[in-house]
């Protein structure tokens, strides 16, 4: 079955001021729909294309440039758009919460190291927030459309939450200014699924 590309929870201009609706327009209908079609082709007489996404990346030879790069982009702008919400803001709680201020002390140690693996993110690529076996969780960043899943990438567990710092996701909203575009995306993050992405993975 071919993949699809999923519908918006929300109105392209939903995260304003925050994510400007032109940019949501052109990075979900263009660069996701993109992706979503070029996945489609890759997969073609592999004898992938009943598999799921998560499978189809760990198990991949990280040779296949057209299924690493497009089955990442598909992979993660899907948890992108999931992890955010018009009523986002605020800070995880309960058992994710404990387990962000087990890992970093604080929430706001967390929002430091989780925004600078965003900043210092050479070029293209994302930052993480993964789950590990046992509950823990680790930030991480990748280069490209890569991610956790992925072998050999780096966190080595499941992304609950991830920032695309690619220019397409914030260059028309704030040119230049990466790190003004982290600190907004803070005010946006779905704690809630968030918090339920990691109860299904811990």
């Amino acid at each position: 079955m071919a993949f699809e590309l999923p519908q918006l929870p929300y109105a392209n201009d939903a995260l304003e001021p925050h994510i400007d609706a032109k940019t949501m327009e052109i990075h979900h209908g263009k660069h996701h729909n993109g992706y979503t079609t070029k996945l489609n082709g890759a997969l073609e007489g592999s004898g992938l294309e009943s598999d799921t996404i998560e499978s189809v990346l760990e198990n991949l030879d990280m040779n296949n440039g057209a299924l690493r790069n497009n089955g990442g982009g598909y992979y993660n702008h899907c948890l992108f758009w999931e992890v955010m919400s018009p009523n986002g803001g605020g800070t995880p709680s309960g058992a994710l919460a404990q387990a962000v201020d087990a890992a970093y002390g604080s929430f706001e140690d967390f929002k430091t190291t989780f925004s600078n693996a965003a900043a210092t993110q050479f070029g293209s690529g994302w930052a993480w927030l993964c789950v590990l076996q046992g509950g823990k969780v680790e930030v991480c960043s990748s280069a490209n459309q890569d991610n956790p899943l992925m072998p050999g990438i780096g966190c080595g567990g499941i992304p609950i939450l991830g920032l695309d710092v690619w220019e397409h996701a914030y260059y028309l909203n704030y040119q230049n200014k990466r790190p003004a575009y982290i600190n907004a995306f803070f005010n946006v993050i779905n704690w809630e699924k968030v918090s339920e992405l990691y109860e299904q993975n811990k």
